[in-house]
């Protein structure tokens, strides 16, 4: 399961627009794939998820940090595009012949992306400073 966590993750570091034609060599046709903002099954979905992020951010890069393997595969990454940076972990089930059946993407959106937009950023700061506050009490 090694060999295949680090794969998909050499994937997704040289992941283009182009690339997405070769989804499905990495990923089963009934994938899961789970991030903030999107719930998805099928490698067609993931696509167009991923597609839609090239189309808003040409420039987006993952780079892998780090590969664990449990019983689960975990790929440690930084996300880079446009403005943004953040980091996360993919949470990666393999299905018997080494493909991907489920990713699940744990990323903390309200602190890495939501907080940094001019409106929204400021009520989530004050959210948070306010259940600081509370629980140091």
């Amino acid at each position: 399961m090694i060999a295949a966590a680090k794969a998909y993750g050499r994937y997704f570091e040289t992941l283009t627009p182009a690339a997405l034609d070769d989804l499905e060599r990495f990923v089963v046709p009934e994938v899961h794939f789970v991030d903030p903002f999107n719930d998805v099954v099928g490698s067609a979905a993931m696509r167009r998820i991923l597609a839609r992020m090239f189309a808003d951010l040409p420039d987006a890069r993952f780079t892998v940090t780090d590969v664990a393997v449990g019983e689960a595969g975990y790929l440690r990454w930084r996300f880079t595009g446009g403005r943004w940076t953040f980091a996360g972990v993919s949470e990666l089930h393999f299905a018997a012949d080494g493909r991907v059946r489920a990713h699940l993407d744990h990323w903390d959106a309200a602190g890495q992306l939501y907080a940094r937009l001019p409106l929204l950023g400021s009520v989530i700061r004050a959210i948070g400073r306010r259940i600081g506050s509370a629980s140091a009490r």
